[in-house]
C-alpha cells in the first residue's frame, strides 16, 4: 500500500531552518540603529502584526517608533483612477499594472532614528529608504477568505471592507509584481497566517530554497475552497473538512494562488509557487515556454467536486482577443474536463445545439436573472454522459458547466479569474443572495459557430502515442488553438520521459500512486488524486508505479 494523500506536502529549506514566533525574527535584526522596511499584502492584519513586533523588540531594550504607511493612502476617487477603476463594470476591471506607490499621496522620507528601530510597515514599505527589509505574506486563500467575512480591506482603502473585485483584479496583481521586483533584496521572509506567532526564514534560505525546488519535483499545499454547487467527494476521499458544508473547488495547482510549504510540522512558512517561477523561469518552465509566456505558469490542474453536489454555473471563457483587450491579460483560459469519478447519471454540458438561437437563449437568461424563471438549459445547450477517464475539451467562448455527480479535474490555462456566467440554476449562497451572473461578457465571447456535430469533436478516443512492455502513454486531447496538450500514462511496469526542456504536470487518476525518480537524483511519490510539477530542468525521469492495479497518471504540457 501507498501513504494517503498528503494535504500538508512539506520540504526541507536548502540551509538553515524555519524559525517560530517574533523573537526569532528579532533576533536576526543587525545591531545598531535602523529603518526596518516591512512590506506585504494589504489583506494582512497589520495591527497584530506590528504591535507584537513592537512588544518584542521593546521586551528587548530596544526604542521602537511606528510610521504606517497607509496612512499616505490618496483618497478612493484617485486610486480608482489611477487604477483604472471608472466603475462602469460592476463584475470586473482590467489587471492593474501599477507600481504600489500610486496608492498614496505622497512617500513619507524616513530617517535612520537616533538610537533604536523605526518600523515603516504596509504595503509598498520596500518603496521607503531603509536599512532592512522584510516581507510579511499571507497565503491568498485567507485574503480571499477574510474579505468574504467582512474583515478583509484592500489595497489603498484599510479603513474600510474589501471587496473581491478589487482583491483579483488590482490587489493582487499588483502586490505580485511588486513582491516580484523586491524578491532579490529581502532580507527576511515571515509567513504570518498567525500575524501574533509568525513563521520565518532569512531571504538567503528563502531564494536558495526556491532554485532548489525549481529544479526537482514539487506539489502545492493543495485546499478545497465550499461554494453553493459543491459536493462531498473530497471531504469523504480525501479527508478535508468542508468550511461551509462542501468542498467544492480544490486547488491542486493554481500558479498565482498556489503556495509550497517548506519547513516542518512544528514551524513551515508557505512561499508563492509563482515567486518561484519568476526567479528561475528558465528552470521551470523551459526555454520556449519562458519566451512564449514570460514568468507565468501557463497550466492548471483544479478539482470540481459535484459528487453529491449540484450543477455547475453555465458559464464560458473569454475569447483571446477580448482577454487581452477588455482584461489586460496575455492568453486566455481553454479549459478541459478530465472525469476521475461518477454518480450514475452524470453529465458534461458542452457546446450549443445546433442551430440555437441566442437570442432567445438570451432573453431566458435575462428572465432568469429579472423574473426568477428557470432556464430551459437543454434546449440551447448539448449535455454528454459523464464518463470516468474521459477528457472533454472546451475551448473558450464555449458555453459548459460539470453536473451534478461529477468529481472533475480541470485541466487548463491559467490567466486570472474571469468565469462569465449565464445560469446558475435560481440558486442562493448562504445570505440569500444570487451569484453574479455577467451575461453581457458571456453573449459577447459567445462561440455561436461550435454546435451540433462539431461539439463531438472535443470528446476524443485516446490515441496511443508509444507504448512499452507493460505501459503506454496516450494523448487524450489536442485543440488547434489550444497551446496544451493533456495525456496519460497506463502503467503496469516502469516508464520512462523526458522533460525535453519544458515542464510537465502530472495527476494520479487511478491506482494507488506512482514514484517518480530523475536523472539528477530526486525521488518524489505521487498518490491518487495528487498533482505534481516536474520543472523543465528534471530532464529525463521514470514513473514506477506503486500498489497491485495499473495506475493511470494524468499528464499536461505545453506543445
Amino acid at each position: 500500500m501507498t501513504r494517503a494523500y498528503d494535504r500538508n506536502p512539506r520540504y526541507a529549506p536548502a540551509y538553515g531552518i524555519v524559525a517560530r514566533g517574533w523573537d526569532a525574527a528579532a533576533r536576526s535584526l543587525p545591531p545598531g540603529p535602523m529603518v526596518l522596511a516591512v512590506d506585504g499584502p494589504a489583506a494582512l492584519d497589520w495591527a497584530t502584526a506590528i504591535a507584537a513586533l513592537k512588544e518584542t523588540l521593546a521586551s528587548k531594550g530596544i526604542p521602537v517608533q511606528e510610521e504606517d504607511l497607509r496612512e499616505y493612502e490618496a483618497d478612493r476617487p484617485t486610486i480608482c483612477q489611477r487604477t483604472g477603476d471608472d466603475g462602469t463594470d460592476p463584475y470586473y476591471l482590467k489587471l492593474a499594472r501599477n507600481s504600489l506607490a500610486d496608492l498614496y499621496e505622497h512617500l513619507p522620507q524616513c530617517t535612520r532614528p537616533a538610537e533604536g528601530v523605526l518600523i515603516v510597515h504596509g504595503p509598498g514599505a520596500a518603496l521607503v529608504e531603509h536599512d532592512v527589509l522584510w516581507y510579511a505574506d499571507l497565503p491568498k486563500r485567507y485574503a480571499e477568505a477574510a474579505v468574504i467575512a467582512g474583515t478583509g480591506v484592500n489595497l489603498g482603502r484599510h479603513r474600510e471592507p474589501g471587496t473581491l473585485r478589487r482583491l483579483f483584479y488590482a490587489d493582487w496583481p499588483m502586490t505580485d509584481a511588486h513582491r516580484d521586483r523586491i524578491a532579490p533584496r529581502i532580507d527576511r521572509w515571515l509567513d504570518v497566517r498567525d500575524p501574533g506567532d509568525p513563521a520565518s526564514i532569512t531571504g538567503d534560505t528563502m531564494r536558495a530554497t526556491l532554485a532548489d525546488l525549481a529544479t526537482r519535483p514539487v506539489r502545492t499545499r493543495p485546499y478545497f475552497n465550499s461554494t453553493p454547487w459543491g459536493g462531498q467527494w473530497a471531504a469523504r476521499e480525501l479527508g478535508f473538512e468542508p468550511q461551509q458544508g462542501n468542498t467544492a473547488l480544490g486547488y491542486e495547482l493554481i500558479a498565482p494562488e498556489s503556495g509550497i510549504l517548506v519547513g516542518t510540522e512544528e514551524a513551515d512558512v508557505e512561499l508563492p509557487f509563482q515567486l518561484m517561477c519568476v526567479l528561475h523561469p528558465v528552470d521551470v518552465l523551459g526555454p520556449d515556454v519562458h519566451a512564449e509566456f514570460g514568468t507565468s505558469f501557463p497550466i492548471r490542474f483544479d478539482y470540481l467536486d459535484t459528487v453529491d453536489g449540484g450543477n455547475l454555473s453555465l458559464h464560458l471563457h473569454p475569447q483571446a482577443d477580448y482577454m487581452r483587450t477588455r482584461f489586460g491579460w496575455t492568453y486566455t483560459q481553454h479549459e478541459s474536463y478530465y472525469v476521475t469519478a461518477t454518480e450514475p447519471g452524470a453529465r458534461v454540458y458542452l457546446g450549443l445545439h445546433q442551430d440555437t438561437d441566442p437570442g432567445l437563449m438570451r432573453k431566458q437568461v435575462e428572465m432568469a436573472i429579472e423574473r426568477g424563471e428557470p432556464m430551459d438549459v437543454d434546449r440551447f445547450v448539448q449535455h454528454h454522459p459523464a464518463e470516468p477517464g474521459r477528457l472533454y475539451l472546451i475551448p473558450a467562448g464555449t458555453p459548459h458547466a460539470s453536473g451534478a455527480g461529477n468529481l472533475v479535474l480541470e485541466i487548463s490555462a491559467t490567466p486570472y479569474l474571469y468565469s462569465l456566467r449565464f445560469y446558475d440554476w435560481l440558486r442562493k449562497d448562504a445570505q440569500g443572495n444570487s451569484r453574479p451572473l455577467p451575461y453581457e461578457h458571456g453573449f459577447a465571447n459567445l462561440e455561436r459557430g461550435r454546435q451540433g456535430e462539431q461539439v463531438q469533436e472535443l470528446i476524443q478516443q485516446p490515441r496511443t502515442l508509444r507504448a512499452g512492455p507493460g505501459w503506454r502513454e496516450e494523448l487524450l486531447g489536442a485543440w488547434p488553438g489550444m497551446f496544451y496538450e493533456v495525456r496519460r500514462f497506463v502503467l503496469e511496469q516502469p516508464a520512462e520521459d523526458d522533460t525535453a526542456g519544458r515542464f510537465h504536470v502530472l495527476n494520479v487518476s487511478a491506482g494507488e500512486g506512482v514514484l517518480i525518480e530523475t536523472d539528477r537524483g530526486a525521488r518524489h511519490d505521487l498518490a491518487f488524486a495528487e498533482t505534481l510539477t516536474i520543472p523543465a530542468a528534471a530532464g529525463k525521469y521514470r514513473l514506477r508505479p506503486l500498489g497491485p492495479q495499473p495506475v493511470h497518471v494524468v499528464k499536461a504540457l505545453v506543445r
